[in-house]
């Protein structure tokens, strides 16, 4: 079943079950997909990997929202962002760990000539890794490595 169909059965779902939460978080998904569509062009239909980098950038925002909140003296907000990032994690795959991301960047940064250029090495480590990890992280990592 692709993920977009799988997301709208789980927003049915939600919806039998009178869970106001998670139909909230389905349907704006569905929203960011629908403009995702609109921007593709008319009748488009997402591939798995064009609905991932939707969730991707869902996920993000959240991520974002929850710092901004919990900086801003907003536990209450803070918390909102995490059961809905909480949701949205669920359709996305597992992200590496940063002894995983570390291993995989010292892996990448063997196999190239220019060591000591992090523009290169970020756009190698993330061509590699897109998806996979948090690119705040591997940005971190790859500084230590070079610095």
């Amino acid at each position: 079943m692709p993920l977009e169909q799988k997301l709208k059965e789980d927003l049915k779902n939600a919806m039998k079950a009178g869970d106001s939460a998670r139909v909230g978080v389905f349907r704006m998904l569905n929203s960011a997909l629908q403009n995702r569509r609109i921007e593709k062009g008319k009748d488009a239909v997402l591939s798995d990997e064009e609905v991932m980098e939707v969730l991707r950038r869902e996920q993000k925002k959240r991520k974002e929202s929850v710092e901004a909140f919990e900086k801003g003296g907003r536990p209450e907000l803070a918390e909102n962002e995490k059961s809905e990032l909480a949701i949205i994690e669920i359709y996305l795959p597992k992200q590496m760990s940063r002894e995983e991301i570390a291993a995989a960047v010292e892996k990448i940064m063997s196999g190239l000539a220019d060591k000591s250029n992090a523009g290169l090495v970020m756009k190698a480590v993330m061509q590699e890794l897109k998806g996979k990890a948090d690119g705040k992280l591997i940005s971190e990592i790859v500084k230590e490595k070079l610095g």
